[in-house]
């Protein structure tokens, strides 16, 4: 395995990791409370630098793959594979915590299900498809949006907000966060519509030979 596809897997393997300084730990009734503490002060600050170093992988494995010749079809498929584990998984623990709608989330999984489709009917007929301009560009306000959402809380204790209260009532800091979120979705919509009305071509039925 060449080393944009190990930056590729490291970004899968630092999802949990993330994941684990966003959600305190309930389970089956065993919450230590040491943990949820911290967790609570300072893990989304945590998270949200664990995130950015993930995000980085992106930008280093193609930049690396480009440059040294060493694109391959398994590394378009992690690539992009990568992508949507990361952002999927974190904006779920957004839905767990309360700051993400379940309907946005819902959007976003649907496009990326659907891309998935062409990309799989696609490759029956011997075709790879590399992640398109547009496609990175909706990847980078996803990264954006969430590093800022990550930061929030962060952000909060500066202007005396807090942070719970928040998802009731938003703030000045939590409206910045939602107009950055709904720009992603935006460009979600916007680059799966795009990515169906350009490859609707494998979507024909084929009769049998």
């Amino acid at each position: 395995m060449n080393l944009p596809n190990k930056l590729s897997l490291l970004r899968i393997i630092l999802i949990p990791v993330t994941m684990l300084f966003m959600l305190p730990i309930s389970i089956y009734g065993f919450e230590p409370e040491g943990w949820n503490a911290f967790i609570m002060e300072y893990g989304m600050m945590i998270a949200g630098v664990v995130f950015i170093i993930a995000s980085l992988t992106d930008f280093f494995d193609g930049q690396i793959a480009r440059r040294c010749n060493l694109i391959t079809d398994l590394g378009k498929f992690l690539d992009s594979l990568a992508d949507k584990m990361l952002v999927i998984a974190i904006l779920i623990a957004f839905v767990a915590t309360g700051r993400v709608s379940p309907w946005l989330l819902a959007i976003i999984v649907l496009r990326e299900f659907m891309v998935t489709g062409i990309r799989l009917v696609a490759s029956k007929e011997g075709v790879v498809m590399a992640a398109k301009m547009i496609g990175k560009i909706k990847t980078t306000t996803q990264m954006i949006a969430i590093i800022y959402l990550m930061f929030e809380p962060m952000l909060m204790k500066f202007t005396g907000d807090d942070y719970q209260a928040s998802l009731q009532t938003p703030c000045a800091v939590s409206v910045i966060g939602d107009i950055l979120f709904y720009i992603c979705v935006i460009m979600t919509i916007v680059s799966g519509m795009d990515y169906l009305i350009k490859n609707k071509g494998y979507l024909k039925e084929n009769p049998a030979s």
